[in-house]
């Protein structure tokens, strides 16, 4: 039973650091190799994709993305999908995927020429399900070495923290004061009541046992 408990509680709180992982702004440095335009017809992994741009139709099963394909430091590729969130999840509330697009082409390098930039961004790229992390912001840096303090998520989880921690310790006390008196006070009755059939089959079986030694008329 033990083992059952762990992995439920296990498996809520997998699903929920995968649901922050997901969500929250993540920054890599990188260096923009080009930026691109391509039609995509969306399936089962529509839910990985934001919707169309502000104002435009969202009814179409099929429109165009802006790319951004990037070089990491190692050599490694990574690209990233340029669209707006809208007032839709999650809430960066991001209406300007066209000025965005601009702003990367405009920052793309060669190997003998690197620029480096911070590109801000959420989600995960599966080559495997088709899915790209979403950009949501661009701006230069000095190096390929440049550290990035990621404030925003650590303000967050802290603030996210206390008000869990919060909420528990309050469950926690009125469990403590008003929900655990009754649970011993019904124990009490429970007792009590088992006390009191106990007392009465005694009776019974003393009244019986009366008669078992009485003679026949």
């Amino acid at each position: 039973m033990a083992i059952i408990k762990w992995t439920f509680w296990g498996v809520i709180w997998l699903i929920i650091a995968a649901f922050f992982h997901y969500t929250l702004p993540q920054v890599d440095i990188v260096r923009i190799t080009d930026t691109y335009e391509k039609r995509i017809d969306f399936g089962e992994n529509s839910i990985f994709w934001s919707h169309a741009d502000v104002g435009n139709s969202t009814a179409l099963g099929n429109r165009d993305v802006f790319f951004i394909q990037t070089r990491r430091a190692k050599g490694d590729v990574m690209v990233y999908r340029n669209e707006d969130t809208g007032w839709g999840w999650p809430p960066y509330f991001k209406l300007d995927s066209s000025n965005l697009q601009a702003e990367a082409r405009d920052q793309i390098s060669t190997s003998g020429a690197p620029q480096w930039v911070a590109l801000t961004h959420y989600g995960w790229r599966s080559e495997f399900l088709t899915i790209f992390p979403n950009a949501v912001g661009v701006r230069p840096v000095e190096g390929p070495d440049v550290t990035i303090i990621p404030w925003f998520n650590i303000i967050f989880l802290t603030l996210l923290a206390a008000l869990i921690w919060a909420i528990t310790v309050r469950i926690l006390r009125f469990r403590r004061n008003r929900i655990d008196p009754l649970l011993e006070d019904a124990g009490e009755v429970w007792d009590d009541a088992g006390d009191a059939v106990e007392r009465r089959r005694k009776g019974f079986r003393a009244w019986l046992d009366t008669w078992k030694g009485k003679p026949r008329a």
